[in-house]
């Protein structure tokens, strides 16, 4: 008897840890065919998938014509703005998203921001996601940049930038981040 609910306990860990590490995976690169849209990207991307037609004809266009303003990027680089996190929303059928992004992913190209500090989320027209994260983050409108220090958010832009330039809004986010998240975090 005793081996048998040995036995039970070893077999419940082994799927438990399983069902632990199979919630933890998440589908790349999702794309969905719809009646209305036709192809769409759906859920966490990696940047390459824009490359790809149809992505790739908005993408390719805005990202190469967008004149960067130098300045903010300096202002960017003393800000260390690559210690950061960003996490954006974005729908491959909306034309805000089709200008912003490519500026954006182009904005971080000339940071030479690491890839894995950008997540991407492509919603569909209802701003939903296959894992929900629109939920957490309360989108509303896209795209959506979420700046974040430690997994906490320190700003936004929504929709489209404020100043006209997603540089110029990034600057002004990392310059109210006064340190509280690292003193919350720390204690300190």
């Amino acid at each position: 008897m005793k081996k048998f609910i040995t036995n039970i306990v070893a077999v419940s860990s082994i799927m438990l840890a399983s069902q632990q590490l199979s919630a933890q995976k998440v589908v790349m690169n999702r794309e969905v065919e719809t009646q209305n849209d036709g192809k769409m990207l759906l859920g966490n991307q990696f940047k390459e998938q824009f490359l790809k037609a149809p992505y790739a004809d908005w993408y390719v266009k805005e990202h190469d014509e967008y004149a960067i303003d130098q300045k903010a990027i300096t202002e960017l680089r003393k800000a260390k703005f690559t210690s950061y996190s960003l996490v954006v929303f974005m729908g491959t059928w909306c034309e805000d998203s089709h200008r912003d992004f490519p500026r954006l992913m182009k904005i971080l190209e000339e940071l030479k921001y690491p890839d894995n500090k950008v997540t991407i989320i492509a919603v569909n027209r209802k701003k939903e996601s296959p894992t929900g994260d629109e939920v957490r983050y309360n989108i509303q409108k896209v795209p959506t940049i979420i700046v974040e220090k430690y997994g906490k958010e320190i700003g936004r832009i929504i929709e489209m930038p404020t100043s006209g330039y997603i540089e110029r809004d990034l600057v002004e986010i990392v310059k109210k981040d006064d340190g509280s998240v690292i003193k919350e975090i720390f204690g300190k």
